[in-house]
């Protein structure tokens, strides 16, 4: 069939139906619900067998959904409707969820359902869920649903009853910081995130709150700042503290909207002096005490799991060289497998485009962070001693792809996407992509990947040479399936054998071809877009992390379906929008 997807964005979700139904042998075309721009039109152009909505904020006009089917992506239960049904979940608490794919009609989330699928909703951000457990249940209730509309012999189940929730708006979110537990404080955050954070006031300002995780080490007088931790706050609770990792301020009316920023580069000066905490010890993990840290290392056997989870994927300068501090310390182990990531959300988007759009030199903190980028992906490269595993648990992209690629074996989650291609932000690309992602997939197969933008499923991944293995398993249950594989792996008598030629194999490639004569030529092509104003780059970057929506939808999302014309819609804008990883619930990185 021939489905076009009608979405607000070509988020995550969209993204991972995209690859999935193109896997299955559909031709699938993505039109973006933009303003200014008519539906009807979009699906005039494509005569579409199908359109499916997979994230789409605004109603499918009557002119559309009576003269074709319109399945639309719920994610709630059946009787559940409204557009904040998640971010209700999460903020009561709720242990298990739905997703449901209906009918458009005229009435909101109240059509005939065409499939229901229910999922475990763990004690994760809402963005997290979104992401993981959600994204899974959704993907199946998709499949089925289009596999029903295909076989032409289902009928879809009415709605007799509904519970119509209001919109969950920033009076909803309110903070008591004098009154709240630590509990409460953490569901509210992690209702709002990532869009659109919780509106507080904080040293005499309003911010956005983004992000929030327990702390039961520190006390202090509620609302009060008692510390801060690699870029976060924590602040004090009614019986507790919470960290709170970003910050956005308060837009203000003629200006540009803000960027979402680790919260003390956000405050800035306006931040007292606080202890700055180092990160918790594997001690007091092991005690059970509730805090924060980005990176964390432990061991199980021969066996080292350096894992790391930056907001939204994004990893900044700051991010990068101090995980390639924790990756140099981890080599010192007596380990033989040593495996990178292991979390159940993003694994890595790149450098972090919202730092570098709030730094007063754009063009020399993406200089800076490409480096220590850089710089981390080499050391991954250059690790002789040991074998090296990405266990990509959530989605990669651009830079953050490159990185998995870095290790001996990239292992993956079978719902994660994969976004292997810089050009929807105006870049070349680095992180030594020319060097890794050729010799994983061949030379033409690289070039169609970078070339096309797509995003790529797991097991397509997998055929094509970027993954290693899937891991067929829930987000929950992803990082003790792969320290269960690792362990194994460490103790299996072939591991040594291959450790031992590893040094050889890279002294091979180095007389091949330096991997320094790789990233000098890289960065040239990076400088060039770095230090000229002009370049699309910086236009794509501002537009990506200040939320701007594209003029149209990007040329590369329409399916050109032989036997069918479908005439280009009609542009307004020289640069082409970015493929976004998630703009309801990411943070930017490239």
């Amino acid at each position: 069939m021939h489905i076009l997807l009608a979405a607000s964005a070509f988020n995550s979700l969209t993204q991972r139906v995209h690859a999935e139904l193109r896997e299955r042998g559909h031709s699938v075309a993505v039109e973006l619900a933009l303003p200014g721009t008519r539906l009807a039109d979009a699906v005039a152009r494509h005569r579409p067998d199908l359109v499916l909505a997979p994230m789409l904020k605004t109603a499918i006009p009557p002119e559309v959904f009576t003269a074709h089917t319109c399945l639309v992506v719920h994610p709630g239960p059946v009787g559940d409707r409204g557009p904040s049904s998640l971010d209700w979940a999460v903020g009561d608490g709720a242990t298990r969820w739905a997703v449901t794919v209906l009918q458009a009609e005229a009435e909101m989330d109240a059509g005939d359902v065409w499939a229901s699928v229910e999922c475990p909703l763990p004690p994760v951000a809402k963005s997290d869920a979104y992401r993981g457990e959600i994204a899974d249940a959704a993907l199946a209730a998709v499949v089925l649903a289009v596999d029903r509309f295909a076989s032409g012999t289902y009928t879809p189940r009415p709605q007799y009853t509904g519970r119509a929730r209001p919109p969950m708006r920033q009076e909803h979110r309110r903070i008591d910081w004098q009154r709240d537990t630590t509990d409460t404080v953490v569901r509210t955050l992690r209702a709002a995130d990532s869009r659109p954070g919780v509106l507080d006031e904080l040293l005499g300002g309003r911010w956005y709150l983004h992000g929030g995780h327990p702390e039961d080490g520190l006390r202090g007088r509620p609302g009060e700042l008692l510390a801060t931790r690699t870029g976060a706050i924590c602040r004090a609770t009614a019986d507790g503290a919470v960290w709170i990792p970003e910050l956005r301020a308060v837009r203000v009316p003629g200006q540009p909207a803000p960027v979402k920023l680790p919260a003390t580069l956000a405050l800035g000066g306006l931040l007292p002096a606080l202890p700055e905490l180092p990160a918790p010890t594997r001690a007091a993990a092991d005690a059970g005490r509730r805090t924060w840290s980005d990176i964390s290392y432990r061991e199980e056997g021969a066996a080292g799991f350096l894992s790391f989870s930056f907001p939204g994927g994004a990893m900044g300068t700051d991010h990068c060289r101090r995980l390639l501090a924790a990756y140099r310390e981890a080599c010192t182990r007596p380990t033989s497998v040593l495996v990178l990531g292991g979390g159940r959300d993003f694994f890595s988007n790149g450098i972090h485009l919202g730092v570098i759009e709030a730094a007063p030199d754009p063009a020399a903190e993406s200089w800076a962070n490409i480096h220590a980028m850089n710089d981390l992906v080499e050391a991954v490269l250059t690790t002789t001693d040991r074998l090296v595993v990405a266990a990509v648990g959530g989605n990669a992209a651009a830079g953050g792809a490159m990185l998995a690629l870095a290790a001996d074996e990239v292992w993956c989650r079978s719902g994660a996407v994969l976004n292997p291609h810089y050009r929807l932000m105006g870049l070349h690309g680095s992180e030594y992509w020319t060097y890794t992602l050729p010799r994983r997939t061949g030379s033409a197969a690289a070039r169609r990947l970078t070339a096309e933008a797509l995003p790529v499923g797991a097991e397509a991944a997998r055929r094509l040479g970027l993954v290693d293995r899937t891991i067929e398993c829930t987000p929950q249950a992803f990082a003790d399936e792969t320290a269960r594989l690792a362990v194994r792996l460490a103790n299996w008598p072939a591991t040594h054998s291959r450790i031992a030629g590893k040094k050889a194999r890279r002294d091979v490639d180095e007389q091949l071809r330096p991997l320094a004569a790789y990233r000098e030529a890289e960065l040239a092509r990076m400088a060039e877009a770095f230090d000229d104003p002009a370049a699309p780059y910086h236009a794509l970057r501002r537009a990506f992390v200040r939320k701007q929506p594209p003029e149209a939808t990007p040329d590369h999302l329409a399916c050109r379906v032989p036997g069918r014309r479908v005439p280009a819609a009609p542009r307004r804008a020289d640069v082409t929008a970015p493929a976004e990883q998630n703009r309801a619930d990411g943070t930017a990185g490239c």
